[in-house]
């Protein structure tokens, strides 16, 4: 007899996307991303240091597919 066993679902890898790289995978620029931010309406960023932030992959990539679901 052959079971079939399904793999697990993989869970999406967390990383750091810094600024140009969100604004590449959005369209959007600094400004925009930063107002959106503020409106509650983006993923919030991360604080890394001083003067750098970054924002979670999977937070992005969740955003852009909810965006995605919203105009079908």
């Amino acid at each position: 007899m052959s079971s079939q066993t399904t793999a697990p679902a993989l869970a999406p890898e967390h990383r750091i996307m810094r600024r140009a790289e969100v604004e590449a995978k959005t369209g959007f620029k600094r400004a925009h991303i930063y107002s959106l931010m503020k409106e509650g309406k983006f993923p919030k960023a991360l604080r890394l240091g001083v003067r750098a932030v970054g924002w979670d992959s999977v937070e992005i990539e969740q955003w852009i597919a909810d965006r995605r679901n919203d105009r079908a």
